[in-house]
């Protein structure tokens, strides 16, 4: 097969590794790609928010099947135009995006279906939404509705942060994102991560993750994209899994296809997990990042041929093979971020480290410039391992993170301290 995966980041390099592995790939194309995709397969100059240039894209390259990464794409309806132009493609609707390009509409679903989540109330201007804060007090949580990068979710623990981030939104802090807001009550708990392949009518269990969303160690400092992850997550067990399954992601599902908007890619449920109960704080329609990168190591080449089969509807004839193995990444990040940082810096070392099945440095915001790899993001490599422990896969990462010289980036040394 011809595969197209779309994206750039740490997650579009994870995917690209996984799939290589597997022999029913023939070629392998993403765009645009960087520095450490390069390496492994072909990478394409294209505008992957244009559903027209990517068709025309896949249809001059005989591509046979195309994965989506990021969730930009998804809502610009790109998957909905590989389906007209009758490209198989991994990667819900438009429509179905909905359920992570706008937080009220989840909320909507929520309601409608019963699945377990936080009180809300949603506001497209500051004053009501500033009384509302004042008459529930702190903590509480402000979430811009649209789609922010990751960034757009303030847990305020007092009254004036929860107030600030509503001035932010509406100040467009967040663009067109901020322009509804949506204010949750603050659930306590510890937040994990369940993914699920659908393929519109089946749904498939594909592992869970926790991930390190705060800046600094000890889980503090500012919200980021993630600096850190590892799978399993000890605190989803069997049970809460299937109760999270049964009371939240089957109804949702159901919910959806009633809408005439059957769900079908992979959907990541954030859920907030206290005394046995799952509720779900959030859901993306993508895979996260940096869950991605500790997924893909431990389920390698069989990942595509998941992927294929939810694309195909053939969900209900598929099983996952777990390894009984653990897995654990780190990402190093540019000093600043996810402040202002500087761009260019040049990283040495990862020539000196080792690539496969069980340790890998997945790329994400960098650059090749005359033979040198240069930081050009925020979030810039994601140092992974697998271990028949959890403590083992830590040891090996923070051994490979020691070996990386690159004094303009920064990384934290805590990453799963919860689950040890």
């Amino acid at each position: 097969m011809n595969i197209l995966i779309l994206g750039s980041g740490g997650r579009e390099h994870s995917l690209a590794w996984a799939v290589m592995q597997n022999p029913k790939c023939d070629r392998l194309i993403v765009a645009p790609g960087n520095a450490g995709i390069a390496q492994i397969a072909e990478c394409a100059s294209l505008d992957i928010e244009n559903g027209g240039a990517v068709v025309n894209f896949a249809e001059a390259n005989a591509i046979d099947f195309v994965i989506v990464g990021p969730e930009a794409p998804l809502a610009a309806g790109v998957a909905d135009r590989l389906r007209e132009a009758g490209v198989l493609v991994f990667g819900p609707s438009a429509e179905a995006a909905r359920l992570e390009a706008s937080k009220s509409f989840t909320k909507e679903v929520c309601d409608a279906s019963g699945a377990s989540t936080a009180a809300y109330a949603r506001f497209t201007k500051a004053a009501p939404a500033k009384a509302y804060i004042q008459e529930q007090g702190a903590p509480i949580v402000v979430k811009a509705d649209g789609l922010a990068a990751g960034k757009g979710v303030i847990v305020a623990m007092d009254e004036q942060t929860a107030l600030d981030a509503i001035d932010d939104m509406f100040g467009g802090a967040f663009g067109g994102a901020g322009a509804e807001v949506v204010i949750e009550e603050f659930m306590d708990g510890e937040e994990a991560s369940l993914f699920v392949l659908c393929d519109g009518e089946n749904i498939l269990s594909i592992g869970t993750a926790q991930d390190h969303k705060r800046v600094g160690e000890g889980d503090t400092g500012l919200n980021t994209g993630g600096m850190g992850a590892y799978s399993p997550a000890p605190v989803l067990s069997a049970e809460i899994e299937a109760r999270a399954m049964d009371e939240i992601i089957r109804p949702t599902m159901a919910e959806m296809k009633r809408r005439g908007a059957p769900f079908q890619g992979v959907l990541y449920a954030g859920l907030m997990i206290k005394d046995g109960q799952p509720r779900l704080v959030e859901y993306n329609v993508r895979f996260g990042d940096p869950e991605c990168q500790v997924l893909m190591m431990r389920l390698g080449a069989q990942a595509m041929d998941l992927m294929h089969a939810a694309a195909e509807g053939r969900l209900d004839e598929t099983r996952v093979n777990w390894a009984d193995d653990h897995a654990m990444t780190v990402v190093m990040a540019a000093n600043g971020y996810p402040g202002d940082y500087e761009k260019g810096s040049v990283i040495k070392g990862l020539d000196n480290l080792p690539e496969d099945s069980s340790n890998m440095v997945f790329h994400a915001g960098t650059k090749a410039v005359e033979g040198q790899i240069q930081a050009v993001g925020g979030r810039v490599l994601n140092v992974t391992a697998r271990g028949a422990t959890l403590q083992e896969a830590r040891d090996r990462v923070y051994e490979m993170v020691d070996g990386v010289d690159w004094p303009e980036g920064f990384y934290r040394r805590d990453i799963g301290w919860r689950a040890l």
